[in-house]
């Protein structure tokens, strides 16, 4: 459909016999912000590796922009169709400045002026500037992980897939990580929120769909979605 950026049809890896993600179909709106959520091991940071590259799957297709992605197209090759993704642990160079992390990757498809212009645009956007010459072993992790967003940024994603960035931030931090997601999405920039808290999701996400053993278990509203029984049953392992 024209309106979806991302659309997962059958999608299936098993990992030793294990089905880590098992006939899995879904879509994202342009947009959107949609949540992905589950219990541990329900098969979220799996899906993300197969959008994004990392693993290649079984069986099903993935969908992008209205365009089939082949099941071996590379990592690199996807970023610059449009698809972006963070992972659960910030991966900043910690040796290099928060400027020269984002400048590193900006200058791989821009000239140098460009790439120094586009660096700068994006820190200032995000509130970074501040930081740019600072190396980024020495910051917090939640100014880390913004780090990995400002580089993917230099990409100019159509998709980002954040994997669980509210992890480890205090109630302030989330707070200002959730208001730079809206400032992200605001752009046109679509948001996969891979969360396990659950109040971040309720408020940003318009739409989750929930995981559980690699299956689709619900889709809907968040706060629809969190009251089902078969969610909380998930969840909590029938307690």
């Amino acid at each position: 459909m024209e309106n979806n950026i991302l659309e997962v049809k059958d999608l299936s890896i098993s990992f030793g016999g294990i089905k880590a993600v098992q006939h899995l179909n879904f879509n994202i709106k342009k947009g959107e912000i949609l949540a992905l959520i589950g219990p541990n091991g329900s098969g979220k940071s799996t899906t993300v590796n197969l959008v994004s590259g990392v693993y290649l799957q079984d069986g099903g297709s993935i969908v992008f922009n209205n365009h089939d992605v082949p099941n071996k197209m590379s990592i690199a090759k996807r970023a610059r169709l449009g698809i972006g993704r963070t992972f659960q642990t910030p991966k900043p160079f910690a040796n290099l400045t928060v400027y020269e992390n984002v400048f590193n990757i900006a200058v791989r498809d821009n000239s140098y002026l460009e790439a120094k212009e586009k660096t700068l645009q994006i820190l200032n956007d995000m509130d970074l500037y501040k930081y740019r010459d600072i190396e980024s072993g020495r910051i917090s992790i939640e100014k880390r992980k913004w780090i990995d967003l400002a580089r993917i940024l230099t990409i100019d994603p159509k998709l980002i897939m954040l994997d669980e960035l509210m992890a480890g931030l205090n109630p302030s931090e989330m707070e200002e990580s959730l208001n730079l997601i809206r400032k992200i999405n605001a752009k046109g920039i679509t948001i996969l929120f891979i969360e396990h808290v659950m109040k971040a999701v309720v408020s940003i996400c318009s739409r989750s769909i929930v995981l559980n053993q690699g299956m689709l278990l619900a889709e809907g509203k968040p706060v629809d979605v969190l009251n089902d029984p078969l969610v909380i049953d998930a969840y909590l392992g029938g307690e």
